[in-house]
């Protein structure tokens, strides 16, 4: 044994990529064939960045053994070496490894150069200008695509030490060849500039390098973190200067007066800012305060437009609407369509069977009368799928709207935004209560100056994931017109499911002795019980009586990921009995868990550049949080997994698995904006944190057709009794308020 890696001892071999069988130019994911100093030809997979036929490398990793093609060398770390003999040297530079490098150029430096020509092109390039084709800007080019190649090398290897492949190569495509000398300077600029790289792992690194833990280095960016966590972590826009400072002293235990007096520098230098609210010192970081400024000034923009439309007018429109639909709106309904016409920002709130969509289809119904246009978004796929269902037009996800791309660092960026608005007059958003500031921010400055926002929203839901609470915000100010609609109507008086929704967020108790077609509670004494019995609804009982599965119709939503009912053991236990494995379904293990084919899946994370594919051959990019899916093929002959995402086919490689997760059972914060036709919910007890009010309107609330409660009635209590919700720190309804001050 050669080596050690992560305490497992390693094999260490050398040879040269005689083979390159698969590569992917994104996270570096490779296969192939490597000549080995022994003369045995083996095949390697791992991640080898910019790896080329030709290289020579050593590496350390493992023997492991694929089900389909047998044994395989699997490299944890690798360093390239330089070809030593003329053919090698040949077959490296003809590979296409060096820019400006092809089959005809590599042939004369090497007839001229030999076994020099690396030297020569690393340290004199120009002297290649005495080859045929090759003008002084090229020879330069082709020297510093040659130092770029093997300054990577330096990079990986320092990195290896500290981080995973695939972290490393963020790393170089940030910092470049000298990734390095930087790290060492200030290795905290990792968490700043690094997704993934928390404080933590940047200040190991730094313990690594000798640096003290006093350094104003580590001081700042261990401040810088508490903030950027707190907005993640628990949706804080901004925090009090006294609680930031303790905070940063317990994460560096270290004396207030170090973290005030380097808190003090990072305000003046601009690097943070501070803003007193009502006599508060709060603290924020620059996007964060950019992004709710910019929100208070565009809204205030907006707002400011004139709008004004002859009343006259707008009530023979809704006459004629009420008229083409065979219904009569309700004066608050007519008040919401009117006010929505003469604004430049309207909000439209209100819980289950009040007729937020009602209103919505009128709204968009009369200003297609008016010849304006009418862009409808939402912030997740699923609302806007619901959005597209319940009005008749296409409704978008807010990012596909604004045409996401991404950046070289893997960042979203919006290619509408100020230099390129939507053409649209009128943005209508669905579920605005689970948008961000920066979300906000960013639909904002794509939305044209004269252009009219409405946002549709129930403010008694969770919380966006993100920082901020724009929606609630924005009706706490009480500036711009907003109407809420409280009544409900005869048909959704009907549904237990509204009633009871109703009661909850009213803060009543749901009589779970009632039964109705739309609501049942079923008691269970034990956490294993009710575990049981949500199997059971799930494969057999619900499928029977209603036709539907856990793939078309049924969704089990629980408050934990973690726990007795938590996502994760429901989802196991509901797999193993759903689709459970048999020798005609291919499966890939993870460490903790199994995908098999069959599975219902979704995606944890935001993928802005994967490629779908539609059967009547239209494709598209994007994959996002919150996606549900069944795997339709596992491939372990091209390392492929294969989704169907309602019509849409995703290919994933394996490395990117990471961002797939069982979908039998889903938290309620995941299922916010979608609408599921049955919803069974757990209840166990559980942390006082989750078993919330606003948790259990949320999860009921998912339901179109059917709750099911499953357990202990008590949680439903305690759940309705537990008002108390998180507070989070945002400026955006002091800087609505005092915008004009």
């Amino acid at each position: 044994m050669d080596g050690i890696q992560g305490g497992e001892e390693l094999i260490k071999i050398s040879g040269m990529i005689e083979k390159i069988i698969y590569q992917n130019e994104e996270n570096g994911y490779t296969v192939c064939d490597i000549a080995t100093d022994d003369d045995e030809l083996i095949t390697a997979v791992g991640i080898m960045p910019y790896i080329c036929e030709g290289e020579s490398i050593e590496a350390g990793g493992k023997w492991t053994v694929h089900p389909q093609f047998g044994h395989q060398f699997s490299i944890e770390y690798y360093e390239k070496r330089l070809p030593s003999t003329e053919t090698a040297i040949l077959k490296y530079l003809s590979s296409g490894a060096i820019r400006g490098i092809g089959r005809v150029t590599a042939k004369r430096i090497v007839e001229k150069y030999g076994l020099d020509s690396f030297d020569v092109i690393e340290h004199n390039p120009d002297w290649l200008c005495d080859l045929p084709g090759i003008s002084p800007k090229k020879a330069k080019d082709i020297g510093e695509s040659f130092r770029s190649q093997f300054g990577m090398r330096t990079v990986m290897m320092f990195c290896r030490d500290y981080f995973g492949p695939v972290t490393s190569v963020k790393i170089y495509k940030r910092f470049g060849s000298g990734a390095v000398d930087v790290i060492k300077a200030n290795p905290y600029l990792l968490c700043d500039e690094i997704n993934g790289i928390g404080f933590e792992k940047a200040d190991s690194v730094a313990r690594s390098l000798g640096i003290p833990k006093d350094s104003r280095e580590r001081i700042a960016a261990g401040i810088k973190f508490v903030l950027t966590y707190n907005q993640y972590s628990s949706g804080h826009v901004y925090l009090p200067k006294n609680k930031l400072i303790e905070t940063s002293c317990k994460l560096l235990s270290c004396p207030p007066e170090s973290a005030e007096a380097e808190l003090e520098i990072l305000i003046s230098d601009g690097s943070l800012v501070l803003v007193k609210e009502d006599g508060r010192d709060c603290v924020y970081t620059k996007n964060a305060y950019k992004a709710e400024k910019y929100i208070v000034e565009k809204l205030d923009s907006l707002s400011k437009t004139d709008h004004r439309i002859d009343l006259m007018n707008v009530s023979t429109l809704i006459e004629r609407v009420e008229v083409e639909n065979g219904i009569s709106y309700a004066k608050l309904q007519r008040k919401a369509i009117t006010d929505s016409l003469c604004q430049g920002v309207f909000v439209l709130t209100g819980g289950p069977g009040t007729g937020k969509t009602t209103v919505a289809r009128a709204i968009i119904r009369i200003f297609e009368t008016l010849g304006l246009s009418v862009a409808l978004c939402a912030p997740t796929g699923r609302a806007a799928k619901r959005m597209t269902e319940a009005t008749g037009r296409e409704a978008k996800t807010i990012h596909r709207l604004l045409e996401t791309e991404r950046t070289s660092e893997d960042e979203p960026i919006f290619r509408r935004g100020e230099d390129n608005p939507l053409d649209e007059d009128v943005i209508m958003v669905d579920e605005s209560s689970m948008i961000d500031i920066y979300l906000m921010e960013s639909l904002l400055r794509a939305t044209r100056p004269t252009a009219r926002l409405i946002l549709i929203g129930d403010a008694s839901q969770l919380p966006p994931v993100g920082p901020g609470c724009v929606f609630k915000d924005i009706i706490a100010s009480d500036r711009y017109n907003t109407v809420e609609l409280k009544h409900i109507f005869r048909q959704a008086m009907e549904s237990l499911i509204v009633t009871n929704a109703h009661a909850v967020n009213d803060g009543e108790h749901i009589d779970l002795t009632k039964k109705d077609g739309d609501f049942f509670f079923l008691p269970r004494e034990t956490d294993e019980l009710t575990a049981q019995t949500v199997v059971d609804l799930c494969r057999k009982r619900l499928p029977k009586s209603y036709g539907l599965s856990v793939f078309d119709g049924i969704q089990v939503i629980t408050p934990s990921k973690k726990g007795a009912l938590g996502t994760e053991t429901l989802c196991m236990a509901l797999q193993s009995a759903i689709n459970p494995p048999s020798n005609g379904k291919k499966e890939l293990k993870r460490r903790t868990s199994v995908l098999r084919e069959g599975d219902k899946v979704m995606q944890v994370k935001n993928n802005y550049s994967i490629t779908w594919k539609k059967p009547d051959g239209g494709e598209g990019t994007g994959v996002f949080n919150g996606d549900i899916g069944v795997i339709v093929k596992i491939s372990h002959s091209e390392e492929k997994i294969t989704v169907d995402y309602d019509g849409r086919t995703v290919e994933y490689d394996f490395t990117a698995a990471e961002e797939l997760e069982l979908a039998y059972a889903i938290t309620v914060h995941k299922s916010q904006g979608s609408e599921y036709p049955i919803v069974v919910i757990p209840l166990f007890r559980y942390t006082p944190k989750l078993l919330t009010r606003n948790l259990l309107y949320t999860a009921i609330t998912r339901a179109r057709d059917m709750v099911v409660l499953v357990g202990d009635g008590e949680v439903a209590d305690m759940m309705v009794d537990n008002n108390r919700q998180a507070k989070r720190y945002t400026g955006l309804e002091y800087f609505l308020t005092r915008f004009d001050d």
